[in-house]
């Protein structure tokens, strides 16, 4: 699910200014946009004027600290997402991480891997799908969580060859898919031949809108997103 972080806006808060760069130089590069603050109250001032979609904060900070920013965020958003960062182990604010509907609890240091686990625990929970919604045309989109392709609002039948494909060019669709990735995803036991690729892409060519689909010769396919 890492690629369609792509479509996600993060804020980042941090007071420790090393933290919070290189935190967010990092997210920079898997997400669509990437706010920061270094404090709840400028947070909280992000938070008003670009509703993010997931909010990482650290607890222990100046001016206003993560529990009671996210206590105030969360009583007046109940879908944006918050990830509480903390050198502490505190059972107290665990459990008030708990009351509070937050997604995880990261213990520092802050590691790529944490944050990427974090981000994808709380894209799994977020209620709005159609975040995860990718163009293929200005009314065909593919939904990379249902795994579901729509023309306007009719839904577009795949088969699981079709299905398996799709999700994989889709969840890697800042790249090309290698072929051995595509065989390993849809014909890990009997191997993939050339008639039976072809065969496949031809057919969901026949179900998405021309060109979204490209063979990179040599090298594997690549799914190609709409943009207005």
């Amino acid at each position: 699910m890492k690629d369609i972080l792509k479509n996600f806006t993060v804020l980042y808060v941090e007071d420790e200014e090393m933290v919070r760069k290189s935190a967010v130089e990092y997210l920079n590069r898997v997400c669509k946009k990437v706010l920061e603050a270094k404090d709840g109250k400028e947070a909280i001032s992000i938070w008003k004027e670009h509703k993010p979609d997931i909010i990482i904060t650290d607890i222990s900070m100046p001016r206003l600290n993560g529990i009671d920013m996210a206590s105030y965020i969360r009583a007046n958003d109940k879908d944006v997402q918050i990830i509480i960062a903390t050198a502490h182990s505190d059972t107290d604010y665990l459990l008030k991480a708990v009351e509070l509907q937050l997604v995880k609890y990261i213990i520092k240091p802050i590691t790529k891997e944490k944050l990427i686990g974090a981000l994808e625990r709380s894209m799994e929970l977020m209620e709005d799908k159609s975040k995860f919604n990718l163009l293929l045309s200005s009314t065909c989109k593919y939904n990379a969580y249902e795994k579901v392709i729509y023309e306007g609002d009719k839904e577009i039948k795949l088969t699981k060859n079709e299905t398996l494909f799709l999700d994989l060019l889709a969840h890697h669709h800042t790249r090309v898919v290698k072929y051995e990735e595509i065989e390993n995803a849809i014909w890990p036991y009997d191997g993939m031949s050339q008639d039976a690729i072809r065969s496949l892409v031809r057919g969901i060519r026949k179900k998405v809108p021309p060109n979204s689909i490209e063979n990179v010769s040599g090298s594997g396919y690549k799914l190609h997103i709409y943009s207005k």
